[in-house]
């Protein structure tokens, strides 16, 4: 039996936008490899020609994002789609994370340190001993160009990693 350094923590139910709904857009920092602005999430689903995969993952350096972004990565997802993240991590955070899983030009990374994103998509969930730290709960929605929900996952638990291979299966 393998030891684990962290409690499984179960999260209850989401509230979550489903499939055939629209996403809730929102307005965030989004970093890629060489800077960082103000951006829309309807602003990255109308200007892209593929499926937008929204991927919402632990605060950076957290091992549940380290194994993520190696797996997007070596999926080469950005292929077929155009990825973004999001985290409660800095922008600064964000930059090092690019960098440090080799996915330059590959994702770009949305920054909200308040977490307010989350609470709209109902996947906010506080930290186990940590009072007063919320971060999304794992989750990946593949989007249209109008943010309507084409695929939706949301662990249930924490840590939590989705069915990789049916999320390829909607790019």
């Amino acid at each position: 039996m393998v030891e684990l350094d962290f409690d499984v923590v179960e999260l209850g139910p989401a509230d979550h936008p489903a499939v055939g709904e629209t996403a809730p857009d929102f307005t965030r920092p989004l970093v890629n490899e060489e800077y960082w602005e103000d951006t829309s999430l309807a602003t990255v689903c109308a200007d892209s020609d593929d499926p937008v995969v929204l991927i919402f993952h632990a605060m950076d350096g957290a091992f549940p994002a380290t194994y993520l972004w190696n797996e997007v990565r070596d999926r080469a997802w950005h292929e077929d789609a155009t990825v973004v993240g999001l985290s409660i991590s800095t922008p600064y955070a964000h930059k090092d994370l690019l960098d440090e899983r080799n996915i330059e030009g590959q994702a770009r990374l949305f920054s909200d340190p308040a977490n307010g994103v989350a609470e709209a998509y109902g996947i906010d969930m506080e930290l186990d001993g940590m009072a007063g730290v919320a971060e999304p709960r794992p989750a990946i929605f593949v989007l249209d160009s109008d943010r309507t929900v084409e695929y939706a996952w949301v662990g249930e638990e924490w840590p939590a990693f989705p069915d990789y291979d049916d999320i390829e299966s909607q790019l």
